[in-house]
């Protein structure tokens, strides 16, 4: 996610403001908001889900919908998301 300048704060607010209650949420098993080096408008959010089905249920709830329109209103360009499946995992995580 990419936020205009002069954002970031009001992004790290509304972060801090639901952290817990999307990591609380059914299936969500990780959490972790990582900042682009060198770049403190550029953020990644990464979480791990039980299911396709928990991330769907998640992604449907008033939750997502009321952070999503806060956070996406500070955008300077779309975002993108992306649903992985682990391949290999190599040492301890």
């Amino acid at each position: 996610m990419q936020f205009r300048k002069g954002e970031r704060e009001a992004f790290l607010e509304i972060f801090d403001a639901s952290k817990h209650r999307i990591r609380q949420f059914a299936g969500c098993q990780h959490l972790c908001l990582y900042n682009e080096a060198g770049l403190p408008e550029v953020f990644f959010t990464y979480s791990i889900w039980t299911s396709s089905a928990h991330l769907d249920a998640y992604r449907n709830s008033e939750l997502f919908k009321a952070t999503w329109t806060e956070t996406k209103a500070l955008f300077a360009d779309k975002a993108q998301a992306w649903s992985v499946e682990a391949v290999e995992t190599v040492g301890a995580a």
